[in-house]
């Protein structure tokens, strides 16, 4: 049975907001009711105040306290409602970016009254109450996921609301249109300004236009967030490696001049002008008896089979065989 994710806004989250690992800051975000409440037991500035008493927006340093004793040296921020991501009272804890440090800060925030966030729950809650919409929330993710500089482009275009600005576009055209055809059949006798049919199929190519305008750009944008997954595939020592390693332009693969030095797949990714690739190096296609180079082989076909983009690598000094040629055009 599916989990069902919590959705309750009268509960306080709270959860580390930058990625795993050492660093030198790491971020503790709470947000709900009890936010400030939480952070006046856990912070003090150096001064002795407490967060409910600092203006929003305003940065304060001070010490993560748990009862006496300090558990870290930070900087605290406070964002009032609704003037903050998720709308709701919003506090941010920059601690040292050490493991422990973290988890003992979100540990004790715990403890004084919020709840583990779910992944993605602030941008959730910053959707249910209006300050995003779906577009621009899923736009967030695709921010964070971003593989180059055209996609990151593209992801900031959608959470600016350009995509949101155009769907609503087209919806208004379409209410408009369904309401001038339903006030035509409703009220015939009315004196009412009704569209002629002309002007309503008009309307709705425009809608039509616009519509195949975004399924166009759909799967350009589908390509700058996933990737072409594009598969390297040939015989045995034809420089498939070699191929992986000029494209990435580091040594990725292990090249040697025995053949089935690969024996399973290498994937790694390469921005080529400005578009994310997935690469993935394959072992050589070649009949053999050999147990393992005929798993790495039936690893390949399905490489292949689920490819976007196949780049054939062929050994121009060799005589062009049957098992060279693209499956297509071997002959039957």
């Amino acid at each position: 049975m599916r989990k069902q994710l919590r959705i309750d806004l009268e509960d306080t989250i709270a959860a580390i907001s930058t990625a795993q690992g050492e660093g030198a800051i790491g971020i503790v975000r709470i947000s709900g009711k009890e936010a400030v409440k939480i952070a006046d037991l856990v912070f003090k500035s150096k001064k002795g105040k407490s967060p409910s008493g600092f203006r929003s927006f305003a940065t304060h340093y001070g010490y993560v306290y748990n009862k006496a004793v300090v558990v870290d040296e930070a900087l605290l921020t406070l964002m009032r409602s609704p003037k903050s991501y998720t709308k709701e009272d919003m506090v941010e804890i920059n601690c040292h970016g050490g493991i422990i440090t973290l988890r003992n800060t979100l540990e004790l925030v715990l403890d004084s009254g919020a709840r583990l966030a779910e992944p993605g729950e602030f941008t959730k809650r910053a959707f249910l109450n209006g300050r995003l919409d779906l577009a621009q929330a899923e736009a967030v993710l695709d921010i964070v996921r971003s593989k180059t500089e055209a996609s990151l482009r593209m992801a900031l275009g959608q959470l600016s609301g350009r995509l949101s600005s155009r769907l609503n576009d087209i919806k208004e055209r379409l209410l408009a249109a369904l309401a001038s055809i339903e006030a035509s059949i409703d009220f015939p006798e009315e004196d009412i300004e009704i569209i002629s049919e002309s002007d309503t199929k008009g309307r709705l190519k425009i809608v039509k236009d616009n519509l195949a305008k975004l399924l166009e750009s759909a799967q350009g944008g589908i390509i700058l967030r996933e990737g072409l997954t594009s598969v390297i595939c040939g015989k045995p020592n034809v420089g498939k490696s070699s191929l992986l390693n000029a494209l990435l332009q580091r040594d990725r693969a292990i090249v040697t001049h025995v053949p089935g030095t690969t024996r399973d797949a290498i994937e790694d990714l390469a921005n080529i002008n400005g578009i994310p690739f997935k690469l993935v190096d394959t072992a050589g296609i070649a009949p053999t008896e050999d147990l393992v180079e005929r798993e790495g082989i039936l690893k390949s076909r399905e490489r292949i089979e689920q490819a976007d983009l196949i780049l054939m690598v062929l050994d121009a000094s060799a005589e062009m065989t049957d098992e060279s040629r693209p499956p297509d055009r071997r002959t039957p």
